[in-house]
Order: structure tokens, then C-alpha cells, then sequence
């Protein structure tokens, strides 16, 4: 299956909820969700009941659409998640969050993940003194994450650092705006990943 290349707003509409998708625009009056909060199509304003099935697809469908992933891709994420000790749901969310283009867009050095995750393929980042353009990378605890010297002259992040002040950090991340440097201290929580998103119906869309 091909990258969905449509609308973000669309895909928005179709969960009924904000996925911020679009940076600063998911903020003010232009936000598709504010404007229009029913489903996007003919029949969108249309009622249906949804069914069990139906809410785990769409659990799963907004996960993958909040964090950018393929289908693949989301698969293999939770089968790792299902390998680690622990909670499989808060395992695959811990996963999602430890992708490097996640990590940039909580960092603030991107309005969006899918912003993010083009600043890491045009190779502005190197993980651990190694400059990568792998938006799938996973992060561990103590990896190092930066801009390259080369980037940070670019207009683009010089107007990035100017708002890096007024905006906020996960504490499991730690950021030096002035060096464009950062460290993952630790792996998220459960508590600390801010999503809307009920991991416990993945699972069970996954276990069927």
C-alpha cells in the first residue's frame, strides 16, 4: 500500500478528533474539524452504528494515522511491542514514540510529524554522531539527537529556534534549543505519551 498523499484534514474527519496533523493550522479557526465535525464523503453526516470490529479499525486506523506509519510497518511495530516484557499496548505506543521522526516533532523542531519525518529524509539530523534519514530509526535511552552544523544555518531552523522557548519538552527528552542538541533520558511511559488513543482496542484488533 502507497503513503496516503490526501488531505490531512480528511483523515481528521474521519476519526472525528484533532490528530494535529498540520501544525499551528489544527490551533485556530481553520482547523477542518472545527469547521466541519462530521465524516468527509456524501455520506458523512450519515449515523451508523458502529460494531465491535468496527471501533477497533478505527482505534488502529488513527493510531496509524497520528504517527504517519504504513500498514507494514504498524505491523511490525506490534509484533516487537508483543516480544518485549510488559503491556503490549503501552509497549507498541512506547515504540511509536521512540521513531526519530516522532522524537523530532516532540522536541518541537517540527509543526508536525509529517514535517518531521521530511526534515529527517532530507538528512538535517544525525543520531549518535551519525547523520541518518531514517524516520523509523528507534531511539534508546542516552542516544543523542541533533541538527547537523550544515543545518542549522538554514532559515528554516533559525526560525525554529526562536520558538523553541515557548514551546514544551516530554520530560523523558532533554533539549539544548541553542545547540539544537538532545538527549532521550528514558523510555516514555505510559503517562507521559500525550495521545488520545485507546491502545487496548489495537490490541485486540491484532488478536482477533
Amino acid at each position: 500500500m502507497a503513503r496516503y498523499t490526501g488531505p490531512a484534514c480528511r483523515q481528521c474527519r474521519r476519526q472525528g478528533i484533532k490528530l494535529f496533523l498540520k501544525g499551528e493550522r489544527c490551533f485556530g479557526a481553520k482547523c477542518a474539524v472545527e469547521r466541519r465535525s462530521y465524516a468527509p464523503g456524501d455520506h458523512g453526516q450519515r449515523r451508523r452504528k458502529t460494531s465491535e470490529f468496527g471501533a477497533q479499525l478505527r482505534e488502529k486506523q488513527k493510531a496509524r494515522s497520528t504517527y504517519g506509519v504504513l500498514e507494514q510497518q504498524f505491523r511490525k511495530h506490534f509484533e516487537e511491542a508483543e516480544r518485549r516484557t510488559g503491556i503490549t499496548g503501552e509497549n507498541l505506543l512506547q515504540i511509536l514514540e521512540c521513531r526519530l521522526d516522532n522524537v523530532v516533532y516532540r522536541l518541537g523542531l517540527a509543526e508536525s510529524r509529517r514535517q518531521a519525518r521530511q526534515l529527517v529524509r532530507h538528512g538535517h539530523f544525525a543520531l549518535n554522531g551519525r547523520k541518518t534519514n531514517i524516520p523509523s530509526a528507534l531511539v534508546r535511552p542516552g542516544d543523542a539527537v541533533a541538527v547537523l552544523p550544515g543545518s542549522r544555518d538554514t532559515e528554516y531552523f533559525k526560525t525554529a529556534r526562536e520558538a523553541l522557548s515557548k514551546k514544551s519538552v516530554p520530560t523523558w527528552l532533554e533539549l539544548d534549543p541553542e545547540q539544537f542538541t538532545a538527549r532521550v533520558a528514558a523510555l516514555p511511559t505510559r503517562q507521559q505519551i500525550e495521545t488520545n488513543i485507546n491502545e487496548a482496542l489495537v490490541v485486540e484488533f491484532y488478536s482477533r
